[in-house]
């Protein structure tokens, strides 16, 4: 079976697991998935690059990953207006290829959240991240089920909640997820936050919902206790090596041992803006610069000639 879930694919194993009816949540994929938290391709003006967004797309495509999800926090969301992220969201559908496609949707309130997600389901993703609002803290479960629940009422594929509170300030507990679990359309979470003990304690507790990490080094653990797989940062950057631990689980090979050169990469640009550095790395496979849009900033080019040579030492060149 393709290892790769497409739309196709998605539907193929089940078309009710985009439908209210049937529920979201009830369908497993065949095996973990690999999808990359991607970049936005933008110019020195800090507006959407259509050219580069296809070429970095293609690269992805060449490079082992399984899918992308579009304009999550790598993807620089909260820099946009609506429109802008609609249009960020057509420009990547329209060259996503065999890649599998998830929109993160969330917003400060709930129309926007909403009409985001009305646009992503038209535009062909196959799930949709939702991210907490996050202007005020110290919510409730009821604040939090009051927004998430119109959201799962209203889609019409499976969605995934976000837990990236060091970001948000507002975590997805157990007791948010204990509320909405009874939702069918509540598909699982990824968990940008959580150590491996807790994220394998959220995966005990939730059988039935699919649990990505969003932590790189979380993967290995994820994989081997029965989980959906990651959405991660970093594999812009690092593709190959973090496509070689999805590889050695579905051939049943050193899932940990593969675990280890990401690990080791990961240190490396740990110092670093994580997102300015993932825009300046992939030139290094032959991509024009992509740049950030404010309040972020790109590494200057004392940074640039740091950290390529950090990364040197440990012959990722090679």
């Amino acid at each position: 079976m393709n290892p790769r879930m497409t739309r196709r694919a998605l539907v193929g194993a089940g078309a009710v697991a985009v439908t209210r009816a049937a529920g979201a949540k009830s369908v497993k994929p065949a095996e973990p998935r690999f999808y990359v938290a991607a970049l936005t391709a933008l110019d020195t003006r800090g507006s959407l690059d259509d050219a580069l967004a296809k070429d970095y797309l293609a690269y992805l495509a060449a490079n082992g990953v399984d899918g992308v999800l579009v304009l999550g926090t790598t993807g620089e969301f909260s820099a946009f207006s609506v429109k802008e992220r609609r249009q960020i969201v057509d420009s990547y559908a329209r060259h996503r290829g065999r890649l599998a496609f998830m929109v993160q949707v969330g917003a400060l309130n709930l129309g926007d959240t909403l009409e985001l997600l009305a646009q992503a389901t038209a535009a062909g993703a196959e799930l949709a991240l939702v991210a907490p609002p996050f202007y005020f803290k110290n919510l409730s479960t009821e604040g939090l089920a009051r927004f998430f629940l119109p959201v799962l009422e209203a889609a019409r594929i499976p969605v995934l909640l976000y837990n990236i509170p060091q970001l948000t300030g507002v975590p997805i507990t157990a007791d948010v997820l204990r509320r909405l679990a009874s939702s069918p359309n509540l598909y699982g979470i990824k968990d940008s936050y959580s150590k491996e003990a807790a994220m394998l304690e959220t995966m005990r507790e939730f059988p039935k919902l699919h649990v990505l990490t969003g932590v790189p080094g979380n993967i290995a653990a994820n994989l081997k206790a029965g989980g959906a797989g990651a959405i991660t940062g970093n594999g812009s950057a690092f593709p190959r090596e973090t496509s070689a631990i999805f590889s050695a689980f579905r051939k049943g090979g050193d899932v940990a041992a593969a675990q280890a050169p990401l690990n080791e990469r990961a240190r490396v640009i740990g110092g670093y803006n994580g997102i300015a550095a993932q825009k300046f790395l992939v030139t290094r496979v032959g991509l024009r610069e992509m740049h950030c849009r404010p309040p972020l900033v790109d590494l200057t080019a004392e940074e640039k000639r740091a950290l390529t040579a950090k990364l040197r030492e440990i012959q990722v060149n090679n």
